[in-house]
């Protein structure tokens, strides 16, 4: 039985359809998972087949998809976390964001914390914000303050920060 009541796909936090089935649902769906060199991986295989499954696959049983999606996307952090945390003999570990107010994944890292011998760290669940509602707010005070872009602006990814 899945305990998680939180997250769902597309980061949809606290929607009261995706919650009643994430308590119901079991994770027997075998999803795919990334499988790049290093630390680096994707959502993208995983969302695309959740999408095409609900889709296609009229008997699928919606509560098993949801919560067969958290089980594997938490699979994915904690092992990449894993190997970021052995490779670098840190010993602290915070989680933020919207989905570190996930009660799943908040309880399987802290299982990997024991592990690990890591300390492991959650802001208040009121404090676990989406980030795109951070953007969104930013964005509303400065259009408020006239700072305005035309449509040629486009997001840097990997911006050097100094």
């Amino acid at each position: 039985m899945i305990r998680s009541q939180e997250l769902c796909p597309f980061h949809i936090q606290e929607d009261q359809k995706w919650t009643s089935l994430l308590k119901c649902g079991n994770p027997n769906i075998e999803l795919p998972k990334t499988h790049l060199e290093g630390l680096d991986f994707s959502f993208s295989g995983i969302k695309t087949a959740v999408i095409n499954l609900n889709h296609n696959k009229k008997d699928i049983k919606k509560e098993d998809l949801c919560a067969s999606f958290e089980k594997t996307v938490t699979d994915m952090l904690i092992q990449n976390t894993k190997k970021a945390l052995e490779m670098s003999n840190i010993k602290k570990l915070a989680l933020a964001g919207g989905v570190s107010a996930n009660s799943y994944i908040r309880e399987r890292f802290l299982e990997l914390g024991k592990e690990l011998d890591a300390s492991v760290y959650f802001p208040e669940l009121s404090l676990c914000t989406d980030n795109a509602a951070m953007i969104a707010s930013s964005a509303y005070y400065n259009y408020l303050a006239g700072n305005l872009s035309d449509l040629s602006l486009n997001a840097v990814p990997n911006l050097k920060i100094c």
